[in-house]
């Protein structure tokens, strides 16, 4: 469907003439390009729907390991994933005293590897419908397909759909969640 759509929107873009390379190279997360000459930290501090996970990833002391080499994939929870959470968890995780609970949380949404979404839909299948993504944080998210849409699970059985797979970076990939993953509690 994605390929689909980008097909159609060059085709129009075509022959209305406008220039269309950008867009194809360069998918928008939260209203910004995402640039792949761009590490993970540097595209996704352009981008308005994840200013909470770039204030989370500062505070908890992981941009520099972002900004790695790689190759990573971070499942990254959009500002409105981040409110859903219980009234004044963000507040208490960004204090000083949670930064190693920071860490743990926010490390439970990356993987050491670059996966996109079609080797992620291959493991699945090859596991029969549900695969075990094991995090740098140490936690183990089940991922399966639901309706075109990869689906991943925590450890406390909370639920998140990747709402835009595929955002390549430098060193490595993102895809956009709508709820944020937590470790065992």
């Amino acid at each position: 469907m994605k390929d689909a759509f980008r097909a159609l929107t060059l085709a129009a873009a075509a022959v209305a003439g406008v220039a269309t390379v950008a867009y194809a190279a360069n998918p928008q997360v939260g209203g910004a390009p995402m640039y792949t000459n761009k590490n993970i930290v540097e595209n996704a501090v352009n981008s308005k729907d994840h200013t909470t996970l770039v204030a989370a990833v500062k505070a908890a002391g992981l941009a520099g390991t972002l900004q790695g080499e790689g190759p990573f994939t971070v499942f990254a929870p959009t500002n409105e994933a981040f409110a859903a959470l219980p009234a004044g968890t963000v507040d208490s995780l960004l204090k000083p005293n949670m930064k190693k609970t920071l860490q743990t949380v926010l490390t439970c949404h990356v993987v050491s590897a670059k996966a996109m979404s079609s080797a992620i839909e291959g493991m699945i299948a090859d596991d029969g419908g549900k695969h075990v993504v094991p995090t740098i944080g140490g936690c183990d998210l089940i991922a399966w397909e639901k309706d075109g849409i990869i689906m991943l699970e925590d450890e406390n059985g909370n639920v998140a759909s990747v709402t835009q797979p595929d955002v390549e970076q430098s060193n490595g990939v993102i895809h956009v969640i709508d709820t944020v993953l937590l470790p065992k509690s």
